[in-house]
């Protein structure tokens, strides 16, 4: 019901804009709508976006595919608005997600209910070059997971994002660049959040959480903030890289992966121990080549949950480390191809999980940039101990 109320108002809203001014259709990839108030006090742009993705996987058994598995859904399906209000210094974001993966997770700390806002922030840039963001939005963690997924370079992201990244949370971001030089760039984030993930409206649990990142762009600016979008699609003309750090501390956390994964529940309500994360990550680009590497790092206090009594409650936090290699080159026809190594190594003695090895060789068709694409992607996956994994993927992305 609530899904239906908020289709139409926003069909509402669309068709009274529509009929209060004279409005221009943007051209593909720009948009739906880009809206702008007679007085420019305030603009919107209306976007929209869906993945379609077939998955087919095998298990190897001494040499042999066999257990075959397909799926095949759609991956993401979403709505997004953007502009500023008032003034160009405030902008905001609004990103909802329809699909059944953008909503699941709902639990008595949502009140149960499914989690459609991905991102609704407000951006105010308050003096020189510093911008202050307040809502919901992605946590300033590793490159890979602040790339959009509209924009990845392949299929989808890494087995080290999926285990280690911090992703979204309520609370406020400090945003700030210098210049060291002509082309010498230097940009800070500090971020404190309330350290649960996104859409939990019952308060805060635990303590909070504490992230800051430091990037250093040396060669300057890439391309259409091409050191935030996968592939060298600009085909940087000068090389372009960008070193950074991130460390996240998440005081008094009550989820197996900071502020992600599932919640340690205790005889007495929930367990709660000091969580860090560490991200080290580079970006490089140059004449269609692309470069990013990442490494990653877990660790807690006490990374056994439990009871009052001390007994193990059998939940442990993801401690560990990860690393993630990935490359491609884009040919002037706009096809690309690239490949990635990752590898996740938890710490057994905790989680009782095997160290990862996963390989993977990737084809783009950029049609019409990242807005309209069509990937596939071959992996496999070697796990100490278990039968080796082999995953074949196809996607198409439409992004108006």
């Amino acid at each position: 019901m609530k899904l239906k109320t908020l289709a139409f108002v926003l069909c509402f809203s669309l068709f009274s804009a529509v009929y209060a001014q004279e409005v221009k259709a943007p051209k593909f990839g720009k948009g739906i709508l880009n809206l702008t108030g007679e007085d420019n006090s305030w603009s919107m742009r209306l976007g929209a976006r869906i993945q379609m993705l077939s998955i087919y996987d095998w298990s190897n058994e001494n040499g042999h595919l066999v257990n075959p598995q397909s799926n095949i859904l759609i991956r993401r399906a979403r709505i997004k608005m953007d502009g500023f209000a008032f003034s160009p210094k405030f902008k905001y974001k609004i990103e909802l997600g329809l699909s059944n993966r953008d909503i699941a997770g709902a639990s008595i700390y949502t009140r149960n209910t499914p989690r459609y806002i991905l991102d609704a922030v407000v951006k105010w840039n308050l003096y020189e070059n510093f911008t202050l963001w307040a809502g919901q939005t992605k946590l300033p963690g590793n490159v890979e997971r602040v790339i959009s997924s509209a924009n990845l370079q392949m299929v989808d992201r890494s087995i080290l994002n999926s285990t280690f990244n911090i992703d979204r949370d309520m609370g406020i971001q400090l945003r700030h660049h210098t210049n060291l030089g002509e082309n010498f760039i230097m940009r800070e984030i500090v971020s404190v959040a309330q350290g649960e993930g996104r859409n939990v409206v019952t308060g805060n649990i635990g303590g909070y959480q504490y992230t800051g990142r430091l990037e250093l762009l040396p060669f300057g600016l890439f391309e259409n903030k091409g050191d935030y979008t996968g592939g060298d699609l600009s085909r940087e003309k000068t090389p372009k890289l960008m070193i950074a750090a991130s460390y996240d501390y998440n005081n008094n956390a009550v989820k197996t992966r900071s502020n992600q994964g599932s919640y340690m529940e205790t005889d007495n309500g929930l367990y709660e121990t000091n969580i860090t994360t560490f991200f080290a990550d580079l970006m490089f680009k140059y004449k269609g080549f692309s470069v990013m590497a990442e490494y990653a790092d877990r660790n807690a206090d006490d990374p056994f949950a439990r009871n009052s009594d001390g007994s193990l409650t059998g939940d442990v936090v993801q401690i560990g480390n990860g690393f993630n290699l990935q490359g491609g080159y884009l040919f002037k026809n706009n096809w690309e191809v690239s490949t990635r190594y990752s590898n996740v190594e938890l710490d057994q003695a905790v989680t009782g999980k095997e160290e990862q090895n996963q390989y993977t060789i990737g084809l783009s068709k950029y049609i019409v940039g990242h807005k309209l694409k069509v990937q596939t992607d071959i992996s496999y996956m070697d796990i100490a101990n278990v039968n080796d994994q082999l995953m074949w993927r196809l996607q198409l992305d439409v992004h108006f």
